[in-house]
């Protein structure tokens, strides 16, 4: 899939919200974002990348000598410079920020105003920026990108329906090793098994790495993690060697991870006959998404969403029990904007994607969740995983 065009297409909107707030260039170094902007992501950020993007003119991507090779082969961005030692590679001088500063002074930007990141950068890196560019103002540009990461493009788009195959396959793998008596360990490695298999054999030019840090990075996105029975309630933890008793519910959680764009597959799994209560909870988180779903089409907003299904809890019941959220937006991040809650002021739109997970957790015997990928179409919405979301007992 060709990405050249896309990166033209959303360089284009942001340069408008730029020029429009009259910011001269913006500094993105938050993975995810500094992806964004050139198509580059090392894996392992343990040298900053810094994506520059003036209000006029072509982006420009700045990386460690070390990354040379890995950011000409991937990045959509022409222009790259590098900073660093590393070998015999020729490099604008031994650390970024002043690199940056040629850069900016450049394009004739040094003196700002600058667009940054300050829901993602520490203290002592703006206290960096601070100090070396001692003239320029700087602003907030964090609604910037996550306005632009809102809308998927064609391409995007592309990647997470590939990421929510690799998901179903893993979810059908997870659900039949519980059907066979796997405890929470077996399950997850055998989804994660079932997907990698489907990345090698049908789609084995995408990339599945995800956007590590600092201190670390991550080769293969495609993780599972399987919580049995009162460990439901935990939501996140490395599987252990639980095995799921008779009348016990099973939450499998999958992310996977196609060019960057994630997708996630959640079900809730019954080993056996539930007693009533599990059984009741079971059926109004169903009832739940009965009555919301209808309202994920464009024009609808996040608020009246999660109003609807908190009225649902509230005619079944369970009202105390209630979800500070009921989904999130997927993308680029794992979970990202919307937040499908109360207080949120966006409506839905055409290529937007969030999951749908109503939920419910209840002490002591733990919890329940389906979560599927949502797009929102032109009439409507699609849901991306296909895996069966009704009453799921093995």
């Amino acid at each position: 899939m060709e990405q050249n065009s896309v990166g033209q297409d959303r360089i284009r909107r942001l340069q408008e919200d730029l020029a429009a707030r009259g910011i001269g260039a913006m500094i993105c170094m938050k993975p995810e974002n500094s992806f964004y902007l050139s198509g580059f992501n090392p894996i392992i950020y343990s040298h900053p990348v810094v994506a520059v993007l003036p209000a006029k003119g072509d982006p420009v991507v700045l990386v460690h000598a070390l990354r040379d090779d890995h950011s000409h082969e991937s990045a959509w961005v022409r222009d790259i410079r590098l900073y660093g030692a590393w070998g015999i590679k020729k490099t604008m001088g031994p650390n970024w920020l002043t690199a940056l500063g040629e850069i900016l002074s450049e394009l004739g930007v040094a003196d700002g105003p600058l667009g940054i990141e300050e829901n993602f950068l520490p203290v002592a890196r703006m206290r960096q920026f601070e100090a070396a560019f001692p003239n320029a103002t700087f602003s907030d540009i964090s609604d910037v990108i996550a306005k632009s990461r809102l809308v998927k493009e064609p391409y995007e788009i592309d990647c997470i329906r590939i990421a929510a195959k690799l998901s179903d396959a893993g979810m059908d793998a997870a659900i039949s090793a519980v059907s066979a008596g796997a405890n929470e360990q077996q399950a997850s490695v055998a989804a994660m098994g079932a997907m990698n298999r489907l990345w090698i054999e049908d789609y084995p030019d995408i990339e599945v790495c995800d956007f590590g840090s600092l201190e670390g990075g991550v080769h293969n996105g495609l993780w599972c993690w399987t919580l049995a029975g009162d460990r439901v309630a935990i939501n996140a933890d490395n599987p252990k060697r639980r095995k799921p008793k008779k009348g016990e519910l099973v939450l499998i959680m999958i992310w996977t991870n196609a060019n960057g764009m994630h997708a996630e597959n959640e079900r809730t799994v019954a080993v056996g006959p539930l007693n009533d209560e599990k059984r009741a909870a079971y059926d109004a988180i169903l009832e739940v998404r009965a009555r919301t779903k209808p309202l994920f089409k464009p024009g609808i907003s996040v608020a009246e969403l999660y109003d609807t299904a908190k009225q649902a809890y509230a005619d079944l019941g369970y009202a105390k029990y209630t979800p500070g959220r009921i989904g999130h937006g997927m993308g680029l991040g794992a979970h990202e904007d919307p937040s499908l809650d109360a207080d949120s002021k966006i409506v839905l739109a055409p290529g937007m994607v969030c999951t749908f997970e109503p939920n419910l957790r209840i002490p002591p015997w733990g919890g329940l969740q389906h979560s599927d990928l949502v797009l929102i179409t032109d009439d409507g919405c699609e849901f991306l995983t296909t895996t069966d979301n009704g009453y799921l007992q093995v």
